[in-house]
């Protein structure tokens, strides 16, 4: 009998691990303090950045731009830590179909030089006919 209880309770933690798991998952954006102030980072702490190419929900970065800044790919809605807005949270297609995150209305990448979290390194630089900027918790660039 005891046993059996050891066995049904085992199976009971077992079968909730993984809700706890999710509900525990670090947020997919969220907004940290950097010399920048407040702007937008994903949930391992790397800087998250917009292009002044892209429309609504509609990115112009592909090919090499694509290589030096990738996008940030999700496989659905991304969730929102502390100070981010989710009402602004939303993903758009990319042309090979896969969905990219979006804050505001605009694609999210990441700098292919920035090696750590919290590293900033190409804020405010012209490439591929664009600015790149990163995004502060209204969806405002900083400039």
């Amino acid at each position: 009998m005891r046993l059996a209880t050891g066995l049904l309770v085992f199976l009971a933690l077992a079968a909730a691990a993984p809700a706890v798991a999710q509900t525990l998952r670090p947020p997919a954006v969220t907004v940290k303090e950097s010399p920048l102030g407040r702007i937008l980072f994903d949930g391992r702490g790397y800087v998250l950045y917009a292009f002044t190419r892209d429309s609504r929900d509609k990115s112009a970065c592909s090919g090499a731009c694509a290589r030096a800044w990738p996008p940030y790919i999700v496989k659905s809605r991304p969730r929102g830590g502390t100070g981010v807005a989710a009402r602004r949270l939303g993903t758009a297609t990319r042309a090979d179909g896969s969905l990219q995150a979006t804050y505001a209305g605009r694609p999210l990448y990441y700098y292919v030089g920035d090696r750590r979290p919290g590293q900033i390194r190409c804020q405010n630089v012209t490439e591929f006919g664009g600015v790149w900027r990163v995004v502060r918790p209204s969806g405002r660039l900083v400039h």
